[in-house]
C-alpha cells in the first residue's frame, strides 16, 4: 500500500513541478520505503528518485540536485509522485513512478491485486517483466486491454496511469471504495492525492470549510456524495474511472462497476456452502506478501474466521485485540471489552497474540495527532482503531480486517427492527430520519448559526442522489424483504463507506496495509445478490422490535457457513461492536479535556455553530442527561480539523 499524488495541466499553464515534492511528502507515512517523481512535457519525459532513497536507487537521477534539470522542464504537462510501502517486490524494482519497458505508460499506484499472478498469465511471452510486483502486472494488462481490463482486478486500489503516445490520463478506484482517492480542480490545474492534505500541500489550493458539507457530516456523521468538507476537494466514487487530457479541459468520469444488490434466489445449504467456500479462497488469495502478514482478532465471528483460514496457510500468525479498561464504568458499556473471548480464539487457533488496553486519558493523548491524519472524518469514533493499528505495526505490515462482514450479511439487526413493520414507500424518509446520527433530524438546524441552516437542503440531495441507486422493488420478494434489500444498499454504499474512510487513514497512519477479504470481489458479490430472507430472522427482527432484539436475528447464512472455521459458540454468539465506553469517559475522565478544546475561546469564536446550544449539549451529556458522545466526537474532530489545515 502506498500514497500517490499528481498534478495536471488544464489549460495553457504549466504544472508548477516542485510542487509535487511537498504533495508526497505530507503523505510520507503512507509509504516510507521510497518515494519517486515523474514529469511529462510533449515530447519528453523525466523520472527521479527522493533525495532521501538515493542510495536505494543508485541508477536514478536524485529530484531537486541538479537545478539545471528543472529548468529543462518547461511546458510541463503533468507530474506524478509516488511514497512506496514495500510489500509485493522489496527490491528497488518495484520503484514508482513505473512505466513499461517502452516508456510508453507510467503508473502510480496505492494497492494490492491479489489475482495479479493470475492475471500475469494472461501476457507471459508478450512482456518482458523486469519485477515481480502487481504495479508492472496493471501495466502490461493495460497496454493490452486499456481501461477494459479494470472488470478483471480483485484487489483494493487506486491509481494513475499515463498513455504519453495518446496523452490520456486515468484516474481509478477500486469497484468498493477500500482505496481513496480525492482530486480539486484550480483555474488551470487538476490536483490529486491519495489524502486530502497532499492536495492542500500543494499550496494551489486554500483549505477553507465547505459549509454545505459541514451540515451534511454532522446530519449523518458522514458525506453521501463526492465532497468533503473541504471546499473544492472530491472523492473520486467507488467503482468509477476518470480520464484526462493533459493541458486541456477534457476530464469526465465515468463507471464501470456498479454493485445492483439485485436479491437473486440463493437458498439453504447450497448458498452456505458456496459462501464457505469463497470465504476461504478469498481469505487465502489476500495472503500475497512478501512481509509479515497478521489481523485484527475481535472475538468475534467475522475476525475469528479470518484468523482460522490464514492460521492454516501461515506458518506462524500474529493477532491483535484493543481492549478497554472499564473501571467506574456502568450501564451496558460494561460489556465493551472483548479480550477474553479474543484470548479464547487465540489459544484455539494458536497464533501469537498481543493486546493493548485503553483508558480514558488515552483519546485525549493521540486527539491532536489522530485528526491530522484524518483529514475527510467520517463514521463513527476511531481512537480505539488508532490504537490498535499501533500495536499491529510493530510487528507486521500486513492486517486483515472483518470490515465488511455486516454491511453485506445483515450484521445490525436493530437497526433494521424499526423499519419492517412499515410500509415500502415511506423507507425512504424514515432513512434519512433515522441517520441523523448526531442530533434528531428537528434539532440539528438548533446547533448551527443562523447563516449555515440555508444548507440544510444539501444533505436531503445527497441522500437522493444516493437512493436514486437502490434497487427497484422486486415482486418475487415479499414486502420485507424488498425493505430489508434497500437498507442494505443504504448502508453499504453510505455508512460501510466511511468505515473503510476512517480504515485506511487510521491504518496507513502507522504504515500499515488493512486488508479486508469480506470485500473480495466473488465474495462480495454473492453476499450483495442473496435473499435478504438468508440474511436476516426477518419475522423475529419485526416480531421483536428495535429495544428486543437479538444479534443472532441477523447474518443466519454466514453464521452457518463459518461452522465450517470455527467452534459453534463462535458462529451463535451475540454481536459486540469495537466500541470504547465514552458515553461514561466523556462524562467522566475526558471531561476536562474537552472544555477545553470545544469551550476555548479559538473554538467558540469561528462562525459555524451556536454557541449557546453547543454549551448545552454539552451539558446535557455531562450531567447524564442524554448521551452525545458521537457529536462531541465530531465536534472535537472538525475543531481539530480547523486547526490543522484552515488556520
Amino acid at each position: 500500500m502506498c500514497g500517490i499524488a499528481g498534478i495536471i495541466s488544464l489549460a495553457d499553464k504549466p504544472v508548477p513541478v516542485g510542487r509535487i515534492e511537498p504533495a508526497c511528502d505530507s503523505i510520507a507515512h503512507r509509504g516510507p520505503d521510497d518515494a519517486g517523481y515523474a514529469f511529462f512535457g510533449e515530447k519528453w519525459a523525466k523520472s527521479f528518485t527522493d533525495k532521501d532513497f538515493a542510495l536505494c536507487n543508485p541508477h536514478m537521477d536524485v529530484f531537486g540536485r541538479d537545478p539545471q534539470v528543472a529548468k529543462e522542464m518547461t511546458g510541463c504537462l503533468l507530474a506524478l509522485g509516488h511514497r512506496r510501502l514495500s510489500i509485493i517486490d522489496l527490491s528497488s524494482h518495484g520503484h514508482q513512478p513505473m512505466s513499461t519497458s517502452d516508456g510508453r505508460y507510467w503508473i502510480s499506484y496505492n494497492g494490492e491485486l491479489y489475482n495479479f499472478k493470475e492475471l500475469k498469465r494472461r501476457v507471459r511471452g508478450k512482456y518482458r517483466f523486469r519485477s515481480s510486483s502487481d504495479t508492472e502486472v496493471i501495466l502490461a494488462l493495460w497496454a493490452e486491454c486499456g481501461p477494459a481490463v479494470l472488470k478483471l482486478f480483485n484487489g483494493i486500489f487506486a491509481f494513475a496511469i499515463y498513455d504519453r503516445k495518446e496523452n490520456r490520463l486515468w484516474l481509478a478506484r477500486d469497484r468498493f471504495g477500500v482505496k481513496p482517492l480525492y482530486y480539486a480542480e484550480t483555474a488551470k490545474h487538476l490536483v490529486f492525492a491519495s489524502e486530502t492534505k497532499g492536495i492542500l500541500a500543494t499550496g494551489m489550493l486554500n483549505a477553507e470549510i465547505s459549509p454545505e458539507n459541514l451540515y451534511e457530516y454532522f446530519s449523518f456523521q458522514n458525506i453521501l456524495d463526492d465532497g468533503t468538507l473541504f471546499r473544492g476537494v472530491k472523492l473520486l466514487p467507488p467503482g468509477t474511472i476518470a480520464e484526462i487530457k493533459p493541458g486541456s479541459r477534457e476530464f469526465r468520469i465515468s463507471e464501470y462497476c456498479r454493485n445492483n444488490f439485485e436479491a437473486l434466489p440463493r437458498r439453504g445449504e447450497d448458498a452456505a456452502s458456496i459462501t464457505s467456500t469463497l470465504f476461504g479462497e478469498a481469505v487465502a488469495r489476500q495472503l500475497v506478501s512478501d512481509v509479515e502478514v497478521g489481523a485484527y482478532l475481535s472475538g468475534g465471528m467475522d475476525s475469528g474466521s479470518i484468523v482460522s483460514v490464514a492460521g492454516r496457510k501461515l506458518k506462524r500468525m500474529f493477532t491483535f485485540t484493543c481492549g478497554f479498561d472499564l473501571t467506574n464504568v456502568d450501564g451496558i458499556e460494561q460489556g465493551f471489552d472483548e479480550r477474553k473471548n479474543a484470548e479464547k480464539l487465540s489459544y484455539l487457533l494458536q497464533t501469537e497474540h498481543y493486546d493493548v488496553v485503553l483508558h480514558a486519558g488515552d483519546m485525549p493523548a493521540a486527539m491532536e495527532r489522530l485528526t491530522w491524519h484524518m483529514d475527510d472524518p467520517r463514521v463513527g469514533m476511531c481512537h480505539q482503531n488508532w490504537y490498535a493499528a499501533k500495536l499491529a505495526s510493530r510487528f507486521v505490515k500486513v492486517c486483515l480486517s472483518g470490515t465488511g462482514g455486516d454491511e453485506l450479511f445483515g450484521g445490525y439487526p436493530w437497526r433494521y427492527a424499526r423499519f419492517l413493520k412499515q410500509k415500502y414507500d415511506d423507507l425512504d424518509s424514515s432513512l434519512f430520519s433515522y441517520w441523523h446520527r448526531l442530533l434528531p433530524e428537528v434539532e440539528l438546524p438548533g446547533i448551527f448559526s443562523p447563516d449555515l441552516t440555508r444548507f440544510s437542503a444539501k444533505a436531503k440531495e445527497s441522500f437522493t442522489g444516493l437512493m436514486r441507486g437502490a434497487p427497484d422493488y422486486l415482486e418475487d420478494l415479499t414486502e420485507q424483504e424488498n425493505i430489508l434489500q434497500k437498507i442494505l444498499f443504504f448502508e453499504f454504499n453510505s455508512f460501510l463507506r466511511g468505515l473503510l474512510i476512517t480504515e485506511d487513514r487510521i491504518s496507513m497512519a502507522h504504515s500499515l496495509e488493512a486488508r479486508v477479504p469480506f470485500l473480495d470481489n466473488s465474495l462480495a458479490s454473492l453476499a450483495i445478490n442473496l435473499s435478504p430472507s438468508l440474511k436476516v430472522d426477518l419475522e423475529k427482527s419485526a416480531r421483536n422490535g428495535y429495544f428486543n432484539y437479538t444479534a443472532k436475528e441477523g447474518k443466519l447464512i454466514l453464521r452457518k457457513a463459518m461452522e465450517k472455521f470455527l467452534p459453534v459458540e463462535f458462529t451463535r454468539q451475540h454481536k459486540q461492536g469495537f466500541s470504547p465506553p465514552d458515553e461514561n469517559w466523556f462524562r467522566g475522565p475526558s471531561t476536562d479535556y474537552i472544555k477545553d478544546i470545544l469551550l476555548s475561546k479559538r473554538t467558540l469564536s469561528r462562525p459555524w455553530f451556536d454557541k449557546k446550544q453547543i454549551k448545552t449539549r454539552l451539558q446535557e451529556h455531562f450531567s447524564g442527561k442524554k448521551n452525545h458522545r458521537l457529536l462531541i466526537w465530531s465536534l472535537l474532530s472538525f475543531e481539530w480539523l480547523q486547526r490543522h489545515y484552515v488556520d
